[in-house]
């Protein structure tokens, strides 16, 4: 038996399904997470269908939380949507359901979950969860809220397709789900907009951003957030400006949290950042991936392993 079949009989069999993502949700993770709760719940209304976590109020029109007590994880299935390693979970109770299903598209470096579907090479967890509706057509139902919810996952891990991850399925399952009714314009403009806020630390950022070798790197300092009044989760509208700009070719911002220590969001255009990041108490995708650092010593050890890696690149 395949693994989507083994997916598919799991969710047949148990009549309570709770399905988490990771902490600070993007697009991706919620859009996956509600897109997956929606299409369960037009095509087994006689299940109880959970979306758990944290609610995200910029993220809300995508879709909001449920509450659960913890019996309710009593013979339940439990499925883990966008989500590389355990530790990243929302909602530590994810591992007290009957069975753990793990949906990914990140590398599986760090396996859980007692059937894992993992696929890199797709562009976000929400097109994989486009492509099991497709594999059983003739028994899910795609809502209208389940293809907007899946649709602003796509655009939002593939940056309105402007990133190497789309591929021509991802273009494809993208107009399906617009044939499906996800409102292609009104998502995109949703996603598009900024805060005046964000608007004000983009200038900054433009302003600031240094540039050696094809690296870009900035530091954003409590003191920053503060002068232009925006929180750390804030700070996400601004991580993709540096590649708008030719002689970058990847690029770290390092935004400190509240103990403290620095995340550390790192994209390319180009050279792998991903093992750099897992040096660093992180990881993600090639072009796409998180890390963190102690202090200032570790964030200008970070800067000169990307300025390594983006001079060798260019050679």
């Amino acid at each position: 038996m395949d693994t989507l079949a083994e997916i598919y009989n799991a969710i047949d069999k148990y009549s309570k399904i709770i399905i988490h993502r990771h902490q600070r949700p993007d697009p991706d993770a919620i859009g996956s997470q509600v897109g997956l709760a929606e299409i369960l719940k037009a095509s087994f209304p006689y299940k109880e269908i959970y979306v758990v976590g944290k609610d995200i109020p910029s993220l809300d029109w995508i879709g909001t939380m449920d509450t659960v007590d913890g019996d309710d994880y009593n013979n339940a299935l439990v499925i883990v949507t966008d989500t590389a390693n355990a530790p990243r979970v929302d909602d530590r109770r994810f591992d007290n359901g009957s069975l753990l299903i793990k949906i990914d598209h990140h590398p599986n470096d760090e396996p859980f979950g007692d059937l894992m579907w993992i696929r890199p090479e797709a562009s976000s967890t929400s097109e994989m969860i486009y492509d099991f509706y497709q594999h059983f057509a003739k028994q899910l139902v795609l809502p209208k809220k389940a293809a907007d919810a899946l649709y602003a996952g796509i655009i939002g891990d593939t940056g309105r397709f402007l990133y190497p991850a789309t591929s021509a399925r991802t273009m494809l399952v993208a107009g399906a789900l617009m044939a499906a009714g996800a409102d292609a314009a009104a998502i995109n403009q949703r996603e598009n907009e900024i805060s005046l806020a964000a608007a004000r630390l983009s200038a900054y950022v433009y302003q600031n951003l240094q540039i050696k070798d094809g690296a870009g790197y900035l530091v954003l300092e409590q003191a920053t957030l503060d002068e232009f009044g925006i929180t750390e989760a804030g700070t996400s509208a601004i991580v993709s400006l540096p590649g708008r700009i030719s002689d970058v070719l990847a690029w770290a911002i390092f935004v400190v949290q509240g103990d403290g220590h620095y995340r550390i969001r790192l994209r390319s255009k180009g050279p792998e950042i991903n093992g750099l990041a897992k040096a660093h108490n992180g990881g993600g995708h090639p072009l796409a991936s998180g890390a963190q650092a102690a202090d200032h010593a570790e964030i200008n050890q970070v800067i000169q392993e990307l300025t390594t890696l983006t001079k060798n690149f260019k050679k």
